[in-house]
């Protein structure tokens, strides 16, 4: 017998090897007809598991968020046993098919290419599948079972062949003709997956890694009721609209050049502006919170994250290069002016700065600490540099380049928990001033860290301590802290409510003893501050990626880049259109005025374009009158205001970031 606690704390006993859907049925009938899954000592599982050891069990019905990991998983199940029976088994090996949280893909690796025409037949094979519902049943194999099922696909294989020894071994069959690698979990028949939906196909290289074979994968997603599927899909017209990418090129924001490097953006003078806005805000209320900013070097030698860790736990996100000193000069190694071996005997390897830490501790480091100094805060514009697979490069969303309003707080232990509230009260400042939905997760020790376990839970204890005293709700994340410590990450939420890495708090008791950094306490005695690393937006390009979908490119007024147009209605009533352009100019209005030949219509079709928050149409009742005819793009039109009336009311919303 084995004892299961149960979500009100009520422990139960069963025999070892009752499955979720026995237990289900002990407790009530309604629970039985309704367990699609359970979630056991963390981890999802289905029906049809066996339990064979204590634990924590919670049931999980169709109502439970969780619960759509099984139903997609079980979906792309059902998509590679629709895509063989339209394309042959023969003509097709499987590689993996995992859910996510938008719905699940699966890669094929295909005699001949899928294309978006394919996915409305592939899509009417899987809702056959759906309707004759098909069983899913758990079979445990061997190993060399499971290599003669498999052996002519040559991923599964490859999979079968790095699982430990002892790892148990299943496949799931999905009716009598259908089979895969996998662990679950799934639902119990295929006709629980009422709403289907396949959105894309796209290339993938197996493993993520450009030297295997490129797959074609396909996108899809499922929920358990068609209400919302729908919903979903109105949510994903909906982001099509608001894409950065689309809308960054539309108000000529920003551009990235193969020519240039994958992942590096080019600011542009509209999206320069809005960068520059948000800048000078942030480094206002930074400097409202007591910090001070500095500057540190973009390349610093490797032997520095060697000390600092990076260099062990993070190289392969790295960007090195050789360094070798002439007398008079120092030369890049690259392919145009190669390195002799002698010169590569003698180069100093450097890093280009993936994180802005090591910096920050050696300007602590350079003079002496006392305990009256703390808590000092430092804050950097920092860019950096990370090594991204290009599949997954996005836009502004990911990229290999990016700068992070980076800063880093060196206090004693018993300033700690009123630091991390500090920054906390700064983050939520920030997302109500953006009206950002958010969610807070804590990460803690991951598989590979430095440290002490005692130190790790003084961390973990002092973030979970301050959130609980600002009143947040948030989630653990086992395993998800920085291998330096724990950590908060807030996530924010985009138009459709994916998540994205935003703001983040995370506790270090280590890079201080790395670096042997100290400060004198008022006994005397050196004692080792504890650095507290923290970004606010996290990454500038990512924050303003979500912030033009989040908008819709319809930017509040004073992050506008173009906060007015002012248009003539004829080439007549050009001098009193300049008089005001130039008034509004001289009130710090960013203010264009459209002079060229043309229709009123069209000059103010192309404002709309712009999403130029307001416009300014000055004709000859204006021009005798001294007032101007305005036209909001959020309000429609205003009506004919006095000048001084129009300026106040701009300056009123810019300075209530309205």
């Amino acid at each position: 017998m084995i004892k299961i606690e149960l979500p009100d704390g009520k422990v139960i006993e069963i025999t070892e090897g009752t499955t979720v859907k026995e237990i289900a049925a002990s407790i009530s009938r309604s629970l039985e007809k309704n367990a699609v899954g359970a979630i056991f000592n963390g981890e999802i599982i289905d029906t049809l598991t066996p339990i064979s050891k204590d634990g924590k069990l919670k049931i999980l019905t169709s109502k439970d968020p969780e619960s759509l990991h099984i139903l997609r998983h079980s979906a792309a199940h059902i998509l590679a046993k629709a895509v063989k029976r339209i394309f042959g088994d023969e003509n097709v090996k499987l590689a993996i098919g995992p859910s996510t949280e938008e719905g699940f893909y699966y890669d094929f690796d295909l005699t001949e290419p899928i294309s978006e025409e394919d996915l409305e037949k592939i899509e009417a094979e899987m809702n056959k599948i759906i309707k004759e519902k098909e069983p899913f049943k758990r079979e445990v194999v061997s190993r060399e079972k499971a290599l003669s099922l498999f052996k002519n696909d040559p991923y599964k294989t490859e999979l079968i062949k790095e699982l430990p020894d002892d790892e148990e071994i299943t496949i799931y069959w999905l009716g009598d003709d259908f089979y895969d690698l996998c662990k679950g979990p799934h639902v119990e028949n295929a006709g629980a997956v009422k709403a289907v939906k396949l959105l894309s196909v796209a290339g993938a290289y197996w493993r993520g890694d450009s030297k295997n074979k490129m797959l074609q994968r396909i996108y899809g997603t499922a929920f358990w009721k068609k209400s919302h599927l729908e919903e979903y899909l109105t949510r994903l017209e909906e982001a099509k609209k608001r894409d950065h990418r689309i809308l960054g090129k539309q108000l000529d924001l920003f551009s990235i050049h193969d020519e240039a490097g994958p992942g590096l953006v080019f600011w542009h003078p509209n999206g320069a502006i809005l960068r520059q806005t948000i800048e000078q805000w942030t480094e206002e209320e930074h400097r409202k919170r007591g910090y001070q900013r500095i500057y540190t070097p973009q390349l610093m030698k490797a032997d520095l994250w060697k000390t600092s860790g990076h260099y062990n736990f993070y190289k392969e996100n790295m960007f090195f290069v050789p360094v070798v000193e002439h007398d008079e000069e120092e030369r890049l190694g690259n392919e145009e002016i190669p390195l002799t071996p002698k010169e590569i005997e003698r180069a100093t390897w450097y890093a280009v700065k993936p994180m802005n830490c090591p910096g920050h501790i050696l300007v602590y480091k350079s003079q002496p600490r006392s305990y009256r100094d703390l808590p000092i805060r430092y804050f950097e514009f920092g860019t950096v540099h990370r090594y991204e697979k290009s599949g997954s490069l996005h836009g502004l969303l990911r990229v290999r380049g990016f700068t992070q309003d980076d800063g880093h707080i060196f206090c004693r232990p018993d300033q700690l928990k009123e630091e991390i509230q500090h920054v906390l009260d700064y983050v939520m400042e920030l997302l109500s001033t953006f009206n950002l939905d958010y969610v807070i997760n804590i990460g803690t020790k991951p598989e590979k860290y430095i440290g002490t376990d005692e130190q790790w839970e003084h961390a973990t204890n002092s973030l979970i301590d301050a959130l609980k005293e600002r009143e947040f709700n948030y989630n653990i994340v086992e395993g998800d802290g920085a291998f330096y410590g724990p950590k908060i990450d807030i996530a924010v939420l985009d138009a459709i409510g994916r998540k994205w890495d935003g703001p983040t708090i995370q506790v270090d008791f280590n890079l201080p003893e790395r670096f042997d950094i100290h400060y004198v306490d008022k006994d005397g005695e050196k004692k080792r501050p504890v650095l507290v690393h923290r970004a606010i937006m996290g990454s500038i390009e990512r924050f303003i990626g979500l912030l033009i979908e989040h908008y819709a490119g319809l930017f509040p007024l004073w992050l506008a880049p173009t906060q007015v147009v002012i248009i003539p209605v004829s080439d007549k009533y050009l001098d009193y259109a300049d008089k005001i352009y130039k008034i509004l100019k001289e009130q710090k209005i960013r203010v264009k005025l459209d002079d060229e030949s043309g229709k009123v219509g069209y000059k103010i079709r192309k404002a709309e374009t712009q999403k130029i928050p307001y416009m300014v149409i000055v004709g000859q009742k204006e021009a005798e009158s001294g007032t101007v005819s305005v036209r909001s793009k959020k309000e429609g039109d205003i009506g004919t205001l006095k000048l001084d009336e129009f300026i106040n009311k701009l300056k009123s919303e810019i300075e209530n970031k309205i």
